[in-house]
């Protein structure tokens, strides 16, 4: 028996079935709410029940430590009967306009050590629609998907590049090295909130790794409109080799008057091989992303932050932020959580 689900202080009602999470059933009935991994670790989904009760599915926590005290995980949640919700925020959008494609490979090269670049062309005279930020979900033979950002903007919407980190056993990860021109893959976009706030308050962007893709996306897609701004990005890496595409950052230089840079290195200098890259890490922070932006000391109140990568590393950014300032509602994440969402 399913239930209706109401947002509160609207008019707006849903219905959400047995074993469906409330993002989900907001999703398919064309209700949009922030959210970002799906597993129940970064906190986007956070909202809180202002009647009727929820639980856990399966059992699982409705909750984990970025929830405020009245908020449960809206991804993880179903409803026990009637509910209303009080989202983060909330808008319309046409579950038609996510869209299945199959793709095939353009390119595969190395960008790191442990970094991929893969380019995917899709069918002649079809195009993706996104927003810079967004992911997409790659579908793979056993029936499970990986999602990856799309690093490119969309006005190049006839490509799809993604930076993939090679991951220990990683079901896809350990597959890449094998993809050449040509061969076929399935994708689903766009999917995620992680975009550009409606707002001209100064940019920060802060990425660990891979989470440099949808930032670069956002980046790119600033640069085309001429985006006057103060905007400030810190790239965290472990070494110099982890900061891939010196290019982007030394267009950005060029392209965005107000654009500022900060390279972070958590175990020193440039190792092996990262020649190409040691001159954009030659004055890097030496320490972790979240010290490089503290040791800035400056106020980031009315700012708008913009964090992508591992789950401690966003929740260390996040506290930093706030205590430097930054209004909670001002601070945007997307988590990199292994395995299928």
């Amino acid at each position: 028996m399913s239930h209706t689900v109401r947002i509160d202080g609207s008019e707006l009602s849903f219905a959400c079935e047995p074993g469906q999470s409330l993002l989900d059933a907001g999703l398919k009935a064309g209700i949009e709410m922030p959210y970002s991994c799906r597993k129940g670790v970064c906190g986007n989904c956070a909202g809180s029940v202002t009647a009727g009760e929820v639980r856990g599915i399966g059992g699982v926590s409705p909750v984990n430590p970025t929830c405020a005290p009245d908020q449960v995980l809206l991804c993880r949640c179903e409803p026990l009967g009637d509910v209303v919700l009080r989202p983060m925020s909330w808008h319309r959008i046409n579950p038609a306009d996510r869209k299945t494609f199959k793709v095939k490979v353009y390119r595969n090269s190395l960008a790191a050590p442990d970094v991929s670049i893969l380019q995917l062309r899709l069918p002649p005279g079809q195009r993706a629609k996104f927003k810079a930020g967004q992911y997409l979900q790659i579908a793979l033979d056993d029936g499970s998907v990986r999602s990856y950002s799309m690093a490119n903007p969309p006005h190049e919407s006839d490509m799809l590049t993604l930076h993939i980190r090679h991951v220990p056993d990683g079901r896809f990860s350990a597959a890449l090295p094998a993809l050449k021109q040509g061969d076929a893959l399935k994708v689903e976009l766009p999917l995620g909130t992680f975009s550009l706030a409606d707002s001209d308050k100064p940019l920060v962007f802060v990425a660990g790794g891979t989470g440099f893709a949808p930032i670069k996306a956002i980046l790119d897609d600033l640069a085309k409109r001429g985006d006057a701004r103060a905007i400030k990005l810190y790239w965290g890496a472990r070494r110099a080799d982890g900061l891939y595409l010196p290019a982007a950052v030394e267009k950005w230089r060029k392209q965005l008057p107000g654009f500022r840079y900060v390279a972070a290195l958590s175990e020193g200098p440039a190792s092996a091989g990262a020649e190409a890259n040691t001159d954009l890490a030659t004055d890097a922070y030496q320490g972790p992303v979240h010290d490089a932006l503290l040791s800035d000391g400056a106020s980031l109140a009315g700012h708008e932050l913009y964090c992508c990568g591992s789950p401690p590393m966003v929740q260390a950014v996040r506290d930093a932020a706030i205590g430097l300032g930054l209004a909670p509602g001002d601070f945007h994440s997307d988590v990199f959580v292994s395995g299928p969402r």
